[in-house]
């Protein structure tokens, strides 16, 4: 069993969190990591994903809804195309080809599986790191809501190898994620260093330099 593998293993489940939505948390994780391929991932993340009913759906749409709102305008309706994007245009993606057998046909192997296993390691404590005291509705309030955008995350940056963020999303300041020739570029790609939870550290976007 290899270092991290144990590590996330036998780590505590974060401190007075409920133990056994953070063993939910840790075995999707153990699942995932298995993967090899591209096609292997995808096919993992289809039945992760899966297991959400429509109900949690409707409960992570709802929160997405809540923290698109509170954005100022113009700003709000010009990034909300993409955040839906983000979730759910990449969970009905992921389906499609799973339900299209195409995961089979990708054998490539993951371009860079030193992160992707980083990621895994991340996860449980990703799930349980987001400040959510504020937070008046109970079913927001769920670390594994907070696992599907991971989920889809990990399908973004591993399966297709595009960054975690749709190309041409938007950032304040004016900035956007761009695509030149096979690569993408992001602004704010190492400004997120001190967040380990943060996708952008696993991004496959490159460093944007300003102008």
């Amino acid at each position: 069993m290899g270092t991290s593998l144990k590590s996330a293993v036998e780590s505590p489940g974060p401190a007075g969190e409920d133990a056994e939505e953070s063993g939910v948390i840790r075995e999707a994780a153990l699942r995932i990591r298995t993967a090899r391929t591209r096609g292997e991932l995808g096919t993992l993340l289809a039945h992760e994903v899966q297991q959400y009913s429509l109900f949690d759906l409707q409960i992570i749409g709802g929160r997405l809804n809540n923290e698109i709102d509170v954005l100022p305008s113009p700003y709000r309706e010009a990034i909300r195309p993409y955040f839906h994007k983000q979730l759910f245009g990449r969970h009905h993606e992921l389906l499609a080809l799973h339900h299209r057998s195409a995961f089979g046909r990708m054998n490539t192997p993951l371009a860079d599986p030193g992160t992707f296993q980083k990621f895994c390691d991340m996860l449980t404590v990703g799930c349980f790191s987001w400040d959510d005291a504020s937070e008046r509705n109970p079913y927001f309030r769920n670390p594994k809501n907070r696992l599907f955008y991971y989920l889809m995350a990990a399908f973004s940056m591993f399966v297709l190898d595009e960054p975690g963020h749709p190309m041409g999303m938007p950032f304040p300041g004016g900035f956007k994620v761009e695509q030149r020739g096979r690569d993408y570029y992001c602004l704010i790609r190492d400004k997120e260093k001190e967040l380990v939870y943060s996708i952008c550290n696993f991004c496959p976007a490159k460093q944007a330099e300003e102008t």
